[in-house]
């Protein structure tokens, strides 16, 4: 039987699935003849919350660096800066610890350019066509950092912020509680917008991520968490031969600067199609005109059941850790990529 952490988001307005070619993960593997971690039933004494310096974000705020570890010494490790998931620790067949999730280990590489690491995304996840949008009868203009659009919130989204941060106080489980107040115009959107996220690592090895926000006005949000994964754990090649399962029969096609068209497609023979497990390079090379558009998949998949139902929606399994990594969410979308655009630079 596979053991798998499920990553469980509940209230997040977009799933972001990122699959890397290096680095960092997060999951549980399959049981192997040296069985449960080494240490186990130590770290369980130290299960809970705990917290280190991280060094100074450009403003001169001090920065925090916290662990959740469960019963089981699985550990997830965020920042305040950006509410990065900085790296997430589980074991394999063997019992080894590894990190699956791709980061940086110091805060200088997050204040430089990256492709939103392990990022809290807001106040708009994914792009908005030509960095403009009309509400209620009225016309707001974004920065355009992605071309011709904006993209995740703009020049300096919730990716690039400093969250008040808190114990959580929702149960047993530890938790973090982090919380951004947007200001009325920030980005150039309206509304002060209060957000609120929770980072939960439960002992069945669940790391639930819960997003809430409110508002003074009529605004645009669309929340979402930004961690690329790799199975295999840091420094173990790419994910091409990852199998992943995306119970999703439609794909929104793209145009050429990745907005999507309005079409709502099969993926019934396409590369598109992972309602079955399939290994993610099975087709990433294939002459598909979506494929050259998002240099690989970047794409948002529309998800099977019923949204506003938690529900497992994709299930990804690297064979050689053993590793399983199920997601289950809320909400009716999932955006999965596979780094292409940024890799080697």
């Amino acid at each position: 039987m596979t053991r798998s952490i499920p990553v469980v988001i509940t209230s997040a307005a977009l799933v972001w699935l990122g699959l890397v070619h290096a680095p960092h993960a997060a999951v549980s593997g399959e049981p192997g003849e040296s069985g449960p971690p080494a240490g186990a039933q130590a770290a369980a004494a130290k299960a809970g919350l705990t917290s280190r310096p991280f060094g100074k974000a450009t403003t001169g705020t001090p920065v925090t660096l916290y662990t959740l570890t469960n019963a089981h010494g699985v550990e997830a490790t965020i920042t305040n800066y950006g509410g990065i998931l900085v790296s997430m620790k589980t074991p394999d067949r063997r019992g080894a610890m590894g990190d699956v999730v791709l980061g940086f280990d110091a805060l200088e590489g997050y204040l430089g350019k990256h492709p939103h690491f392990g990022a809290l995304i807001g106040r708009y996840g994914n792009r908005i066509a030509k960095g403009a949008f009309s509400l209620d009868g009225k016309s707001y203009t974004l920065a355009r950092n992605n071309g011709e659009n904006a993209l995740h919130g703009g020049l300096k989204g919730f990716d690039k912020v400093v969250w008040a941060a808190k114990p959580g106080t929702g149960g047993a489980a530890p938790s973090l509680e982090l919380t951004y107040v947007s200001k009325d115009g920030e980005e150039g959107y309206p509304g002060t917008l209060t957000a609120i996220v929770v980072y939960t690592l439960t002992d069945a090895n669940e790391l639930r991520i819960d997003y809430r926000a409110t508002t003074d006005a009529p605004t645009v949000v669309n929340l979402t968490n930004h961690s690329y994964f790799n199975l295999a754990g840091e420094g173990a090649g790419d994910v091409l031969d990852h199998e992943l399962m995306l119970d999703a029969d439609r794909f929104t096609p793209v145009d050429a600067t990745l907005i999507p068209t309005g079409e709502l497609r099969a993926v019934k023979g396409t590369p598109f199609d992972f309602t079955t497990a399939t290994a993610i390079g099975a087709r990433i090379g294939a002459s598909d005109e979506q494929i050259a558009f998002g240099k690989g998949y970047d794409h948002n998949f529309v998800l099977n059941g019923t949204a506003g139902t938690l529900r497992l929606v994709a299930r990804v399994r690297e064979a050689t850790s053993g590793r399983t990594m199920e997601v289950s969410t809320t909400e009716p979308a999932c955006s999965s990529t596979r780094g292409t655009s940024w890799m080697g630079r």
